[in-house]
């Protein structure tokens, strides 16, 4: 079993520095990560870009842009200006894809359907850039309960209604398991994005209980929670999704671990829930 598809978001290991990372993840057989801006910021994108190519890494993505639903027109101007940046960066990393998480209500007006218009305002409004720049915007529908404060978008369908009003065929979605896998019409939303040619992203991790202080942090390792990762990858495998498969996890008590025993168990776990099934 290899490990060509698997890929690892740094912020899976947050607590480790970005090099250690990196070495960790050639180390156990990795062959794509996953990066963060706070990465970029700290290191300069030429330096990051320069060690991943050093270490012979796929950059299977940049997290994260979006945020797109402020009220006041001198936010909105600065989250586009933002959002165009980001672009610029992954376009440097290699990485293909940008993820976008929408933004939550703004508590000036309290209006998430008008917060949700001007997320769509706001994808149409960068995806050019993004064509430009030869990367792919992946919107990205967070659970419900993150609506007030990361992501008034929730489902694929919403995230595909805002892609496909963009006019532009950069625009797309990820598909995330924590974040999706309640849905009902998960099959039927898959296969559409695929349809589109908007299918951009498959992020894996589980929904453990009971549910953290922080509920972001309640993504655990494959296998010890509640999402069924087969049928989930068998959805993503049938419409003939060929990208990389992003193990990301928030959660403290993996970040206790030490990386080489997360990489490790990462792996374990894909070889055995995910992979066979792509």
């Amino acid at each position: 079993m290899t490990g060509s598809r698997l890929s690892i978001n740094r912020w899976t290991c947050r607590t480790t520095l970005v090099e250690e990372f990196l070495r960790s993840a050639v180390a156990g057989g990795v062959e794509s990560v996953g990066l963060w801006r706070e990465d970029v910021e700290k290191l300069g994108t030429q330096a990051l870009r320069r060690r991943t190519d050093e270490l012979g890494l796929r950059v299977s993505s940049l997290c994260r842009g979006g945020f797109l639903t402020a009220s006041a027109d001198a936010d909105r101007t600065a989250a586009l200006d933002d959002n165009r940046r980001a672009i610029d960066e992954a376009a440097a990393l290699g990485a293909p894809t940008l993820v976008l998480v929408a933004g939550g209500v703004d508590r000036a007006d309290k209006d998430i359907a008008g917060a949700r218009e001007r997320v769509a305002e706001g994808v149409a409004a960068i995806a050019p850039h993004a064509e430009q720049a030869g990367v792919t915007l992946s919107l990205e529908p967070l659970h419900p309960m993150f609506a007030a404060d990361r992501a008034v978008v929730s489902t694929i369908d919403q995230a595909l209604d805002i892609a496909e009003a963009s006019g532009s065929p950069a625009a797309g979605v990820v598909v995330d398991t924590y974040h999706v896998w309640w849905d009902p019409y998960l099959p039927r939303a898959i296969e559409r994005a695929a349809s589109a040619g908007r299918l951009f992203a498959y992020q894996v991790c589980d929904w453990n209980l009971p549910l953290a202080a922080e509920p972001l942090f309640s993504r655990g390792y494959m296998g010890d929670g509640y999402i069924d990762f087969p049928a989930i990858t068998r959805m993503v495998a049938a419409t003939g999704y060929t990208g990389d498969v992003e193990v990301e996890i928030f959660n403290e008590d993996v970040w206790a671990d030490p990386v080489h025993v997360a990489v490790r168990t990462i792996r374990t776990r894909y070889e055995e829930l995910v992979a066979p099934h792509l």
